[in-house]
């Protein structure tokens, strides 16, 4: 199979549809502090959609709420600004791909797998004092590339499902074999066009590299995460396999080993809660 060139795979990207403008500016505001959150509400409760979502996983058993939340604005001052902001974009990114019924491809195992990384990286995130919604995002979209490719070029992508199966290899090593480039690139593509922050777009470019960055990185804790999902098993498959971990990213971290078990337990304890209020 010819493999496919970047500029193929910007021209998809660009016929992809735009995510709504809030959701992209609740996503540009990641790492910024200077954000009204009071009209940011207010934007994202004109989307009567979207904000039903929301509120849907704001009133789940993970947020453990005493009281129903009735309105976005509401949930903004209970939970916060970050917590809304983050609660949002997981509605709206869940339900922005359609895809046909293709055997070899499962859509809600896929987004189980996110949720899993997303709240391995939360988790994660709270004890280095990063921020918690940010990667809780860039866990949810870490492999969003894979989603383009699978809706952009699925025959090519079909190809790749059959290659690893035959040499039972990492995905990333099929279509890398197959296609060229690999699903890091692709959605840093994307994350480019619907201008995720800064943050957000290391982090899906290079959660499978994490060396590449210094310091403290939402890469790196993605990249942590993965493994983490992958080795707590939450969407179960026969061809499983966990991803090598990095030593740098790792050690970075400072977490210990006892504590890190502690927190495979607690992800564990809140994935089903989470996947249920997202419909997945």
């Amino acid at each position: 199979m010819k493999p496919l060139q970047t500029a193929q795979v910007i021209a998809a990207v660009h016929h992809l549809p735009s995510l709504p403008a809030v959701v992209v500016e609740l996503l540009e505001s990641v790492d910024r502090e200077d954000v009204n959150a009071e009209a940011l509400a207010d934007k994202i409760a004109l989307d009567q959609a979207l904000a039903a979502r929301a509120l849907k996983v704001a009133n789940s058993p993970f947020y453990g709420l005493q009281s129903k939340v009735a309105t976005i604005q509401d949930a903004t001052v209970i939970l916060g600004l970050r917590q809304v902001r983050s609660l949002v974009t997981a509605a709206a990114v869940t339900g922005a791909f359609s895809f046909s019924s293709a055997s070899w491809f499962d859509p809600r195992r896929f987004w189980q797998h996110c949720v899993g990384v997303a709240l391995c990286a939360r988790a994660l995130a709270a004890e280095v004092g990063l921020s918690e919604d940010g990667a809780f995002t860039a866990g949810l979209l870490h492999d969003i590339g894979r989603l383009v490719l699978v809706t952009c070029f699925p025959e090519e992508y079909r190809q790749v499902a059959l290659y690893r199966k035959k040499h039972d290899c990492y995905p990333l090593t099929a279509e890398r074999d197959i296609l060229g480039l690999d699903h890091a690139t692709v959605g840093k593509a994307l994350a480019e066009r619907w201008r995720f922050a800064p943050a957000i777009q290391e982090a899906v470019a290079l959660h499978h590299a994490p060396d590449e960055v210094t310091g403290d990185s939402l890469a790196g804790i993605v990249h942590v995460a993965d493994v983490m999902a992958h080795a707590l098993d939450l969407c179960p498959r026969d061809d499983e396999l966990v991803p090598a971990l990095s030593s740098v990213a790792w050690n970075r971290l400072g977490i210990t080993w006892p504590r890190f078990k502690e927190l495979l337990v607690e992800v564990e304890d809140q994935f089903e809660d989470v996947c249920a209020a997202l419909n997945i």
